[in-house]
């Protein structure tokens, strides 16, 4: 598992005074850099080089984030497919799991504009930081989060 800490900005938070739920897209991407690494250590952008596409994200708000204190965003594998790949983050605050999500992304050959298969090197690599799958079955996605 991957571990980044993310210090909220003045900007990050709306009228309530919560960490807006636009700002979470970013810290997880911010999370994924060390992914990114395992494929581009010096995260080449260039198309020969580069071979990730970010094709679907997901979030569960599981409580409210505020500005007083840093966030730790953890980014691990979850699922590893032929041509894709699940990274599960979460983001913590105050010792408490506030939001989980998940990102998938395709290794992909930008000048045939195709999925292409993981190589075996990367596989292996990708298994290294694997943990268990997020079960959102257990969550009550229809009440509101707690305060």
């Amino acid at each position: 598992m991957f571990s980044t800490v993310v210090s909220p900005r003045f900007g990050d938070i709306d009228g309530l005074g919560h960490v807006n739920n636009t700002v979470l897209p970013v810290w997880f991407e911010i999370g994924r850099n060390s992914v990114f690494r395992l494929f581009s250590p010096d995260l080449d952008l260039s198309p020969d080089v580069w071979h990730l596409i970010l094709v679907r994200t997901e979030f569960d708000f599981l409580h409210q984030m505020y500005f007083r204190s840093d966030v730790e965003i953890r980014t691990f594998i979850v699922r590893i497919g032929n041509s894709s790949f699940t990274v599960g983050h979460e983001a913590w605050q105050e010792g408490e799991l506030k939001v989980r999500g998940q990102a998938v992304l395709v290794y992909y050959d930008f000048k045939f504009q195709k999925a292409i298969p993981l190589p075996d090197s990367i596989r292996d690599i990708l298994k290294a930081h694997m943990l268990p799958a997020m079960d959102t079955a257990d969550m009550d996605t229809d009440s509101p989060c707690s305060i």
